[in-house]
């Protein structure tokens, strides 16, 4: 279980210094409004992989099935973004997505990192 505290400690890092880096830049190329619409999205996108690492982890205490209640959260997101005229739906979707591409790049990270040991 070590090794999954840790995988689910630097899935979080990455997916919040991702989320951090990728805020600035949009605010810098588009607007602080489109901006805030994807940090929105990313915020959520850690609440869903929070909620996922508790699911996976409840499996290991002999639950038999992962919860699906974490499309509720996501569906929700996108029904509070078609309703509010200030929220922008494609910056907060990139953004719930944002803890997916944290997951290839620490992906990468290792692979790469266990290929240069050898």
């Amino acid at each position: 279980m070590a090794e999954y505290y840790q995988l689910k400690q630097d899935l979080l890092i990455w997916t919040l210094a991702m989320s951090g880096v990728i805020f600035f830049l949009v605010w810098l190329n588009y607007s602080f409004h489109i901006a805030l619409s994807y940090l929105l999205g990313a915020g959520v996108g850690v609440v869903y992989l929070r909620m996922l690492a508790k699911n996976v982890e409840r499996l290991g205490e002999g639950k038999t099935r992962v919860s699906s209640n974490r499309l509720a959260l996501f569906a929700g997101l996108i029904i509070v973004a078609t309703q509010w005229q200030q929220l922008h739906i494609v910056p907060i979707f990139l953004g719930f997505l944002t803890y997916k591409a944290a997951i290839i790049a620490y992906t990468f990270q290792t692979t790469f990192s266990e290929f240069m040991k050898r």
